[in-house]
């Protein structure tokens, strides 16, 4: 039995070595093990689409997106949405005006963004999320709240009002009257839906990362803590 145990444990040390996963694809160092119907190039089960996969309307949308000459996209919402081209072209114009041009401003709309990734679990959302928050001016203390289910005291009032928001919507499936108008006065009335709609779309985006079990790239950190990757 000595001998046998010492022979699995070789074995066993030599896959390690060779950073072999379950999709039979070498890793380098301590990357993750992938599932095995995760595709190696996409990270998720929806392999990535290159241009010339997608029929006339795809292209359309694709060039939209991405560009005829730009990068193909490989991991992420892009990547995923292009399986439907009238839903990539749907989120992109809402993404980049909620994103880029919404009433709320980049700081706050990053918060939102956030807190709905925190409240799914959302982990590749939140790894691409966390530094651009802080590019947009969020405090670190504003990312901890969020990143470990802190409470929102010393914060500032926008942002504990948005934190607030989120977890209401997102845990209790409802918003307090007096949460709202404070969102209100906060933002107007158009800023108190944009803050729902912003956590609405990142929240379907974060839906369709879930449903393709989207990993982040190869040797990339997670930063959402005490998720698996």
């Amino acid at each position: 039995m000595v001998l046998d145990f010492r022979v699995i444990l070789s074995i066993a040390l030599f896959l390690c070595a060779c950073g072999v996963n379950q999709t039979g694809v070498k890793s380098e160092g301590m990357t993750a093990v992938l599932p095995a119907d995760i595709d190696p190039v996409s990270r998720s089960r929806l392999p990535a689409l290159d241009r010339n996969q997608l029929d006339a309307e795809g292209q359309r949308v694709y060039d939209l997106i991405v560009g005829p000459e730009g990068e193909p996209p490989r991991t992420g919402p892009v990547a995923l949405s292009l399986y439907s081209p009238k839903v990539a072209e749907s989120m992109h114009h809402l993404n980049q005006y909620l994103r880029y041009e919404s009433v709320l401003g980049r700081r706050y709309t990053e918060v939102a963004i956030l807190v709905t990734a925190r409240e799914i679990d959302q982990q590749y959302e939140w790894t691409r999320h966390e530094q651009d928050a802080r590019e947009a001016g969020v405090p670190e203390a504003v990312i901890d709240a969020i990143k470990y289910d802190r409470p929102v005291t010393g914060l500032s009032r926008q942002e504990s009002l948005i934190i607030n928001y989120g977890r209401q919507i997102l845990r209790d499936h409802r918003l307090d009257s007096e949460l709202f108008a404070e969102a209100v006065a906060l933002f107007g009335r158009q800023g108190a839906f944009e803050i729902a709609a912003v956590m609405g779309d990142y929240l379907m985006a974060g839906v369709m990362l879930h449903a393709a079990d989207q990993h982040l790239t190869e040797g990339e950190s997670p930063l959402l803590p005490g998720l698996r990757e």
